[in-house]
């Protein structure tokens, strides 16, 4: 069956690849009827309509929808936060995400005997398990350069699990085997983790309280549990969340603002600046959300403007002057988790500066220079990290700010310290320049690769009048004609995650576990969080259209509709009623219709259509019209067919 999927995915990707995505752009009209627009509402508003959505639209109205979608507080979204209440990182803050779940520099602080053991039994189980792992790293450095270190701990020796243990501990009731677990010494508890895999994983785990299975899990990998249950909750909220203009928005704003989780100290900040400092904003005021992202310490450190000192600073000044006495020492900073010991506040640090004029506001051609760039710079000297370490939040340090006057696109910013960052981000939010570039981008997240001028005229005149208020902007844009017009019909190209979390959705999915489906995100090239440079992943077609990208999600497709993605069940189709024949041909006009709400395109219906008459795809012969097709099959067509694409 494995290899049967594999090729069928090889031949129908690359005979759907020749329909081409530019041709696909250009989609035929729709008509421009109540059902249509209720269509373009779900799609463009949505991660995707799910079975019934576009006829419950239709009953409310398509208007009163979207007002509805524009104010999310009145939507009830109580099944979601059941769904999320299993995971705790999401609700605690990032100094006791660090407490519970220690970064290396502080375990590294404990096997210094700098710091101490936590009392509490399981927190201290997950220390010394990542104690036997530091120390394990050390001999082994140690192997290999041939230099002891007399500091170091004592040797440790590895302890294996017999089969028999690990079976006592797997028939353990699931609210004992955490318990039974800690009882082994930790050196155990690691490789039984490390070793603990699949469904013997699965097994284990199920049935634990969501504390419990924190816990376990952290044993093996304390930061992994932080950013495996953020990612986990991204993509269930997508699914599931009834609040999905604002799911939509908040996955806007996190790529406008980006923040690339493998960089140290934000694995543990990004949970709560997505929580805090996104969310709450995303359809609010944009000069509080650019105030917010600038106060973010996630934001602070991913663009090292906690590194950032001013040249004439009192900083900089007792720095010089102890270096002109001879000193042989210097002044250091509070260092961060990934972070080198050797490195330092030591001067000015020009990225924030340039990201918030070139990706925050303006835009690359906003009318600002290179001085410009190093003059915000000098304004944000001294926004900074207080125990960065341990977690500590954002904090203005005086001895660190650049003195006197600075000027920044004209504007003569007078020496106040904290307060010139708020002056300077007050002009770049209220920017004419800001206020084209923010709409352009939202014009080409909602409307099309290359939105019509005249659209982002009207969004961007909203924009100025009234003040950034972004509610305001997406109202004028979806009272537009161009919104509506039949050549921005289903004319964007789904993202991967568009893509992943659209599917899951038409299916009526079940996700048990969305951590294979964040693994599925990854060989997509669309990993959660992880666009290291600061542009964030792109919206347009071109960055996600190619032979390998459209066979990777045929894969998916066939692998979710064939129900061998690991946690996930989907709705199965229905199936012939009574003793009656298949008809291919209806059963293929049912599922078009589920999946693609019966708008499909010819090239599409004849070219699925065609692959029916393979036995080796159906199932079964075509004299025998008893035997049902495979179902999953045709449904995995359908889910990686360039229609499903679209949005």
């Amino acid at each position: 069956m494995g290899l049967l999927l594999g090729r069928l995915a090889l031949l129908v990707a690359f005979a759907l690849l020749c329909l081409s995505y530019a041709d696909v752009r250009k989609h035929s009209s729709s008509p421009a009827d109540e059902r249509a627009r209720a269509i373009q509402a779900l799609n463009r508003l949505t991660f995707g309509a799910r079975p019934g959505d576009v006829d419950r639209v239709l009953s409310i109205g398509v208007h009163k929808w979207i007002e509805q979608q524009l104010h999310p507080d009145s939507i009830k979204d109580d099944a979601l936060q059941t769904r999320l209440s299993v995971f705790r990182t999401l609700r605690i803050q990032p100094r006791e995400l660090a407490q519970n779940f220690p970064p290396q520099i502080l375990i590294r602080q404990i096997a210094d005997e700098k710091e101490h053991l936590p009392r509490d039994p399981e927190q201290r189980a997950i220390y010394e398990a990542q104690l036997v792992r530091y120390r394990e790293r050390q001999e082994k450095k140690s192997a290999e350069t041939g230099q002891g270190n007399e500091s170091e701990l004592p040797m440790i020796s590895a302890i294996s699990l017999t089969d028999e243990e690990r079976s006592h501990l797997l028939a353990q009731p699931a609210d004992q085997r955490l318990s039974a677990l800690l009882q082994l010494p930790p050196e155990a508890e690691l490789d039984f983790m490390e070793n603990l895999k699949g469904p013997a994983r699965t097994e284990f785990l199920d049935g634990m309280s969501p504390a419990q299975r924190e816990t376990a899990v952290a044993l093996q990998n304390p930061q992994q549990v932080v950013t495996n249950e953020l990612m986990q909750a991204k993509l269930l909220r997508a699914t599931y969340s009834e609040r999905q203009l604002q799911e939509v928005m908040t996955d806007f704003w996190m790529n406008h603002f980006n923040i690339f989780i493998g960089k140290g100290l934000d694995r543990y900040e990004l949970t709560s600046y997505e929580r805090d400092v996104i969310r709450p904003r995303v359809l609010g005021k944009f000069e509080d959300l650019l105030v917010a992202t600038a106060q973010s310490p996630a934001m602070v450190f991913y663009l090292d403007n906690w590194l950032s000192v001013g040249p004439d600073s009192e900083f900089a000044l007792g720095i010089r002057s102890l270096h002109g006495h001879g000193a042989n020492r210097r002044f250091s900073a509070p260092q961060s988790r990934n972070v080198r010991p050797n490195q330092r506040r030591s001067g000015l640090n020009e990225n924030y500066g340039r990201e918030l004029m070139e990706l925050h506001t303006l835009g690359v051609n906003g009318g600002y220079t290179q001085k410009d760039v190093t003059e915000v710079a000098k304004v944000f000297t001294g926004w900074t990290l207080k125990q960065p370490k341990e977690g500590g939040g954002f904090s203005f340090n005086g001895r660190m700010h650049q003195p006197g006057t600075k000027i920044v696109l004209g504007h003569k910013i007078k020496e106040t310290g904290e307060k010139e960052g708020y002056e300077v981000l007050h002009i770049l939010a209220r920017h004419p320049s800001t206020a084209k570039f923010i709409c352009t981008k939202l014009a080409i997240r909602f409307v099309s690769d290359d939105p019509p001028p005249a659209l982002v005229d009207r969004m961007d005149k909203t924009f100025l009048k009234k003040k950034g208020d972004i509610r305001a902007v997406l109202e004028t844009m979806l009272q537009s004609p161009e919104f509506w017009a039949p050549q921005s019909y289903r004319a964007k190209i789904k993202t991967p995650l568009e893509f992943v979390a659209s599917a899951l959705r038409v299916t009526e999915a079940e996700v048990k576990d969305a951590t294979p489906l964040v693994g599925q995100l990854q060989a997509m090239g669309m990993p959660l969080y992880g666009s290291q440079p600061p542009t964030g992943y792109s919206m347009k077609a071109d960055a996600w259209v190619s032979s390998s990208a459209l066979l990777g999600r045929m894969n998916f497709a066939l692998r979710l509709a064939s129900g061998r993605i690991r946690e996930v069940q989907i709705r199965q189709p229905e199936k012939a009623a009574g003793d009656q024949p298949w008809d291919l041909n209806q059963t293929l006009a049912s599922l078009e219709a589920s999946l693609l709400g019966g708008d499909v395109s010819k090239q599409t219906h004849e070219t699925i259509s065609a692959q029916l008459r393979d036995p080796s795809i159906t199932g079964r012969k075509l004299d025998d019209p008893a035997r049902p097709p495979n179902l999953a099959v045709i449904e995995g067509l359908l889910l990686g067919s360039p229609d499903f694409q679209r949005r």
